[in-house]
C-alpha cells in the first residue's frame, strides 16, 4: 500500500488560489474571511483532507492546548475505564479532551508515563498513584500545571485528591458479620502498601479489635493477586485448619477469586462481601461494597478545571461516599 503525504497549509492555499495567510485565517479568526473565499478554502481542505495542528496553533499562541492527560492503571480492569468514562464526559462538557496512558499498575512505570503527557503539554494531569513518590511532579505543579490524585492521594506532593471512603465501610461491614454471629472473618487482599488498601484493612482489624478478636491476622491473606492468583489464595484459606465462617475481599478481582473458589469447593455457606461492584455480581447475588467510579472521575475533572481557573488555594481533599449492597452473600449466618 502507498501511503500519502499529509496535505500542509501551502496545498490548501494552492488548490483554493489564496495565500498560506488566508488559509490562516480561516482556521483561526474566519471573520476576517469574506464567506466565498472562507469556502473556497474549507473545500479544498476537505479535498485534500487537510486537518490543522490545533496543538501547534496553541502553542505558538502561548495558550493551552485543551487537552487533560490521565493515568490509570490497566485497561483490562472495570474500576480504571469507568473512572476515565467519568473524566471525559465532565471534560466534554468544558471543551476538554482526555488523553489517557497506562502504568499497569506497575510503579516502575509511571514517571516515565508522566512526562510522556506532559511532553504533550496536557493541560492538567490527573492520576491514580502506582508508586509511592510523586515529588517527581512538583515542578511541573509550580508552572502551573494542576495535578489531582483519584483513588489514592499523591506521597511527597502537594495535590488535590478523589478519593473513597474506605476504613469505615469496610469496619460497617464487618461488624455486620460479627453481628450474624461470625468470629472467624477472612480478608483476602493485596498487600496494605498502597493507601486504599491500608485504610480498608484498618477498617476490618477495629471491627475484629473492638469485637475481642485480637488474632485476626490468622485469617488475613494480603497476597500480590498478579503473583498469585487470588481462587488460589482463598481456597488455601478455606481449606486449612480453623477456616474462616465469612470473608471480606478487597477489590473486585479477590472477589472474583474468592467465588472461583467457593464454586470449586462446592461452598456454599461461606459469607461473602467484596470491595467494588462488577458486573454480573447482582446476577450471582454477591454482596459488595459499592461507589459510583464514574462520579469519582467527574469529580476529579472538576477539581482540575477548578484549579486551571484558580490556581492558588489549599488542596482539596474530596472523599466521596461508599455503601454496602445486600444481594445473598454477605447475609450467611455461621
Amino acid at each position: 500500500m502507498t501511503v500519502q503525504q499529509r496535505a500542509t497549509l501551502d496545498d490548501v492555499a494552492r488548490l483554493a488560489g489564496v495565500s498560506a495567510k488566508t488559509v490562516s485565517r480561516v482556521f483561526n479568526q474566519r471573520e476576517l474571511v469574506g464567506p466565498e473565499t472562507a469556502e473556497r478554502v474549507l473545500s479544498a481542505a476537505q479535498r485534500l483532507r487537510f486537518r490543522p495542528n490545533t496543538l501547534a496553533r496553541g502553542l505558538r499562541r502561548g495558550a493551552g492546548t485543551n487537552t487533560v492527560g490521565f493515568i490509570m492503571g490497566e485497561f483490562g480492569n472495570p474500576f480504571y475505564y469507568k473512572v476515565a468514562a467519568g473524566i471525559e464526559q465532565e471534560l466534554a462538557e468544558h471543551g476538554y479532551r482526555l488523553v489517557v496512558a497506562t502504568t499497569d499498575d506497575s510503579p516502575d512505570g509511571e514517571a516515565r508515563v508522566a512526562d510522556a503527557l506532559l511532553a504533550q503539554r496536557v493541560d492538567a494531569l490527573l492520576i491514580i498513584p502506582a508508586s509511592a513518590d510523586q515529588s517527581y511532579l512538583d515542578g511541573e505543579r509550580q508552572l502551573g500545571t494542576p495535578v489531582v490524585s483519584i483513588d489514592r492521594p499523591a506521597q511527597n506532593l502537594t495535590a488535590d485528591a478523589v478519593v473513597l471512603e474506605n476504613r469505615q465501610i469496610v469496619l460497617d461491614a464487618t461488624r455486620r458479620l460479627l453481628a450474624l454471629g461470625h468470629r472467624r472473618i477472612g480478608y483476602v487482599c493485596n498487600p496494605a502498601d498502597v493507601f486504599t488498601q491500608a485504610e480498608r484493612i484498618a477498617g476490618f482489624r477495629q471491627a475484629m479489635r473492638d469485637a475481642g478478636l485480637d488474632d485476626s491476622s490468622r485469617w488475613e491473606r494480603l497476597t500480590d493477586d498478579r503473583s498469585i492468583p487470588a481462587d488460589t489464595i482463598v481456597r488455601e484459606l478455606l481449606t486449612g485448619d480453623h477456616a474462616p465462617t465469612a470473608m471480606i475481599t478487597g477489590n473486585n478481582r479477590s472477589t472474583i477469586g474468592a467465588l472461583r473458589a467457593m464454586r470449586s469447593l462446592g461452598d456454599d455457606r461461606t459469607a461473602l462481601i467484596g470491595f467494588d461492584d462488577f458486573d454480573t455480581a447482582d446476577v450471582l447475588g454477591v454482596s459488595v461494597i459499592s461507589y459510583d467510579p464514574i462520579g469519582l472521575g467527574r469529580s476529579a475533572a472538576r477539581l482540575a478545571l477548578e484549579r486551571l481557573d484558580d490556581p492558588t488555594g489549599r488542596p482539596r481533599r474530596i472523599v466521596l461516599p461508599t455503601w454496602i449492597v445486600e444481594r445473598g452473600t454477605g447475609e450467611r449466618s455461621p
